[in-house]
């Protein structure tokens, strides 16, 4: 096993007991950390994580029971079993129904908890080997810098190393954040200009009075402030490529002479009297319909046409989240290496939380979330503990925010919290409103279940409760 030692946490207001099972785990090969009751273990777990729990069931101020059920919403893959020196058939129906993996009783079957502890280190181990795999994989369905194992993207890899070595002008088209950058940067690399200079133009940020001088020149005198001749970005890539990205932010007068660079490979500097030709392959990218923009008089059509010769389309990330796992696996390796931490993937929760999240940003998107998730880690894996923080301490998008109901549920400025509503809500259909079976499908207390609901406004009083029981069975301990 390699990377930090899975963590062992242990509960119990026994000192002998605390040293006691502190040596076990060191031999077992955790991490261990010990506390002597249930506000220090709160406290722990309000910070922290731990792969296996062992708690006492008597714990004086906060209850064994308690600090499970604790555990369980914090960290649903963190394994628990609580330990007890007055075991009764009551305690440990309400240990499974709290989630524990198992009951022990004092004093302990070391036995029985080396077979725990084995397993814990057995899946501890298992999702490392899957984190590699993962890794591994990604380093293979990578283009340009862009990875993609679904079936489109892996049509687009195939589409730019065909077009790359003949295509002079090309048209890139997606959503914000999808990565139409990468797209370009893969042309020019797999082309025969590769050895020249990509120069990228992002058309959305310069002032529009400058457009003509940033990008074709100008001459001294040509206007106030021009006090040298200055060559400009089209000149700067004579016998490369020039990447025109967000091309739907160019003025039309800009337009008008962009068409004469890529028709006939020809600028002319501000003030200047004479054109000057240039050698450039020319890549445009927008996440604007131009040929709507063009209908409404925004964009010129003959200028559409033109830069139309190839169009390659990327697709969000919505649509191709078969991605999401090895794109996240590429983004820890390379936040690993960057911030000298020794990560090595994340946690089951927190892929499924990644896995369903919307992300309107894309792939840009993801990677900030990833690398906010990676600055707060303290384990070899992300958590979904440290995917939720990461989500709160990250910028609003500038995306507008999906349509639908969501728009007015609670926490909007959440999004994992929309996700684990939409989650409720679709296990609440699935069992047809049954609050027991919802809350046993979730894997916690009907309590915590109740908690979650008033969260986030979906009816979480227990006033009729018994209205989604069974009639035919009565409630089970601890429901």
């Amino acid at each position: 096993m390699s990377g930090r030692r899975p963590v062992l946490l242990v509960v119990d207001d026994e000192p002998s007991i605390l040293r006691l099972l502190r040596d076990v785990g060191d031999r077992a090969g955790f991490e261990v950390v010990t506390c002597g009751g249930g506000p220090e273990a709160l406290e722990y777990l309000h910070e922290k994580t731990a792969n296996i729990a062992l708690v006492d069931l008597q714990l004086p101020q906060v209850g064994g029971l308690d600090v499970l059920r604790a555990i369980r919403e914090a960290d649903p893959q963190c394994q628990t079993v609580l330990m007890t020196g007055h075991a009764t058939v009551d305690s440990a129906i309400e240990a499974i129904q709290s989630g524990a993996m198992d009951y022990l009783s004092k004093p302990i079957d070391f036995g029985r908890l080396g077979q725990l502890l084995a397993a814990v280190l057995a899946e501890s181990d298992r999702r490392r080997a899957v984190a590699a795999a993962d890794q591994e994989a990604a380093r293979h369905l990578v283009c340009g810098g862009m990875i993609g194992r679904d079936p489109a993207m892996q049509e687009l890899f195939r589409l730019i190393q065909r077009l790359a070595p003949h295509a002079r002008t090309a048209l890139i088209t997606g959503e914000t954040g999808s990565g139409k950058e990468l797209v370009a940067s893969a042309l020019h690399e797999h082309g025969p200009r590769r050895a020249r200079r990509l120069v990228t133009i992002n058309c959305a940020a310069v002032v529009e009075t400058l457009f003509e001088s940033e990008l074709f020149g100008h001459m001294r005198g040509a206007f106030t402030g021009a006090t040298e001749n200055k060559p400009g970005l089209f000149e700067a890539a004579d016998g490369g490529t020039v990447f025109l990205d967000e091309v739907g932010e160019l003025p039309l007068n800009v337009q008008a002479k962009l068409l004469r660079v890529v028709e006939h490979g020809e600028i002319q500097r501000v003030g200047a009297l004479q054109a000057k030709r240039v050698d450039v392959n020319v890549i445009a990218a927008t996440n604007r319909d131009l040929l709507g923009e063009s209908a409404a008089g925004r964009f010129r059509s003959d200028l559409y046409y033109r830069l139309n010769v190839v169009q390659l389309h990327v697709p969000p990330l919505r649509d191709r989240r078969d991605d999401i796992p090895y794109l996240v696996a590429a983004f820890v390796r390379e936040c690993s290496a960057r911030m000298g931490k020794a990560l090595t993937g994340v946690t089951a929760g927190a892929e499924r939380s990644l896995m369903t999240a919307p992300w309107p940003g894309n792939v840009r998107e993801l990677r900030n979330a990833i690398e906010r998730a990676a600055m707060l880690a303290e384990g070899d894996l992300i958590t979904e503990r440290d995917v939720l923080a990461a989500s709160k301490i990250g910028r609003p998008s500038v995306e507008e925010p999906p349509t639908g109901p969501r728009r007015s549920a609670p926490g909007e400025s959440d999004r994992l919290d929309l996700v684990e509503r939409d989650h409720i809500l679709s296990i609440l259909d699935r069992t047809r409103g049954n609050k027991s079976e919802a809350a046993r499908a979730l894997g916690v207390s009907r309590r915590a279940f109740y908690r979650k609901l008033d969260r986030h406004g979906l009816g979480g009083s227990r006033e009729g409760a018994k209205t989604d029981a069974d009639p035919a069975k009565p409630p089970k301990p601890g429901e």
